[in-house]
């Protein structure tokens, strides 16, 4: 009985350890004089995921994985020879963090077909068809595109194309009326329906959906804002009430922990002021839904009349993460604060462009360069849109890039180019999906969120 119980707990403890998480560190370096390669792509494949990093400044990349876990390591630079590595992760010395150390041979001569290089601001068309709209899309982790198109009316009837920028590799027919493409905390893809939302999984270029309940998703899905290896941030935020906080959850020991507060002072007395002014029978319902529920009268009143007129204003304080930095934009506080992952504070800057927005075209609208982690924020005046690159160490935007086309929408960025939607004004073509070039060199992040 003892030698079985001494074989179970050795069992145990190596299936424990064989499921144990590692920190995979890839280091590239030339194989002539050892030094890093920067901006190489790294496609990592393990068991049934696919991910796509670019190394840093010191030609670095990392990501989380599994100890026993086989790897595929896929490298490539316009510079270098393209590799493909095999290893087999093995903790040795009960280590949580493990380096590969990778060398690439630099390309002598290379002979290649036509480049078509653009300069900054300078439009291309990224897809275009004579048949279908594009009214939405997402930037794969492995660069490819997937697009939400329809022939005549979204509601109608729409379908997903997986595009990579040359060809449509594959096509699937949304089962709902769609309403838009967004993605979650991990970069995966969902689409909004008007009942469910349903995730879009994408294996050897065939599409698969799996369906959630919108009411889920909006309550315990939409709110968490990003994760690194060991915790998840999120918020509580309401559309219809003045504040917020945000939170960071310690997925090891299960604990929260309260990193910033988000509160519009003004609005919040205009908000709560309501209750005086509501009649008596108004006030009587809100006084028995605070006795059933505990939530004060005037929260009542104020949510269910005072945002109803033109006063009301939802707020936007986004958060975003860049290596292991939170940045929060405090738009009501004047700041741009940051934190480190535990929630500890860092820094905090003063931020002043979105004042005067007649005139600036501010839009309550940031985009993160999916790439590069490099945070813009949008404006509009008279219908050209303008994007700032935001310097994170002084709040400031140094300079405004101002897109080709006119009245563009459903703007995104990833690797220093800029994404969006446009139709010429009275004009028979199609929505079709455009990029442009910044004038920008942004190097890749580490982002770990897996």
């Amino acid at each position: 009985m003892r030698n079985l119980l001494l074989i179970a707990i050795l069992f145990f403890s190596t299936y424990s350890f064989s499921q144990e998480n590692v920190v995979v560190i890839v280091s590239v370096i030339d194989i002539r004089n050892e030094d890093p390669v920067r901006n190489a792509k790294v496609e990592v494949v393990q068991n049934d995921s696919v991910k796509m990093l670019i190394t840093n400044h010191i030609g670095e990349v990392s990501f989380t994985s599994w100890n026993g876990t086989e790897l595929l390591l896929n490298l490539s630079h316009y510079k270098y020879e393209s590799i493909s590595v095999k290893r087999k992760i093995s903790l040795k010395n009960h280590s949580d963090t493990i380096r590969y150390v990778l060398k690439m041979a630099y390309i002598k001569e290379q002979t290649i077909g036509t480049v078509y290089v653009s300069a900054p601001g300078i439009p291309k068309v990224v897809y275009g068809s004579d048949k279908l709209h594009v009214s939405d899309f997402e930037i794969l982790p492995n660069g490819e595109l997937l697009l939400l198109t329809y022939p005549k009316q979204l509601k109608k009837g729409s379908n997903l194309l997986i595009y990579d920028e040359i060809n449509v590799k594959n096509s699937f027919e949304v089962p709902e009326k769609a309403e838009e493409l967004i993605h979650d905390y991990r970069g995966n893809a969902h689409i909004v329906c008007e009942k469910n939302v349903y995730g879009v999984h994408i294996m050897n270029n065939s599409i698969g959906l799996s369906q959630l309940e919108k009411e889920y998703y909006m309550r315990y899905v939409a709110p968490i804002v990003d994760t690194n290896k060991t915790k998840m941030f999120f918020s509580n935020f309401n559309k219809n009430y003045p504040a917020f906080d945000y939170f960071t959850f310690d997925q090891e020991d299960s604990t929260y922990a309260k990193i910033l507060e988000i509160k519009d002072d003004l609005m919040m007395e205009h908000y709560r002021a309501e209750y005086k002014w509501v009649d008596v029978r108004t006030q009587l319902w809100a006084r028995n839904k605070e006795i059933q529920t505990g939530i004060d009268a005037e929260i009542w009143v104020g949510a269910n009349y005072f945002t109803r007129s033109i006063y009301y204003k939802e707020l936007y304080a986004p958060m975003f993460q860049r290596n292991d930095t939170l940045f929060v934009f405090d738009y009501y506080k004047d700041k741009l604060k940051s934190f480190d992952a535990n929630g500890n504070a860092l820094d905090s800057v003063g931020i002043y462009y979105h004042y005067n927005k007649r005139k600036t075209g501010w839009k309550k609208s940031m985009v993160q360069d999916k790439q590069t982690g490099q945070i813009y924020a949008v404006f509009d005046r008279a219908g050209w849109t303008y994007i700032g690159w935001i310097d994170t160490k002084s709040g400031e935007i140094k300079e405004q890039v101002k897109l080709a086309y006119r009245y563009v929408h459903d703007i995104a960025i990833s690797n220093n180019q800029v994404y969006y939607i446009y139709r010429p004004y009275e004009s028979t073509q199609k929505k079709y999906l455009y990029k442009e070039r910044l004038p920008y060199d942004f190097g890749g992040f580490i982002k770990e969120n897996q």
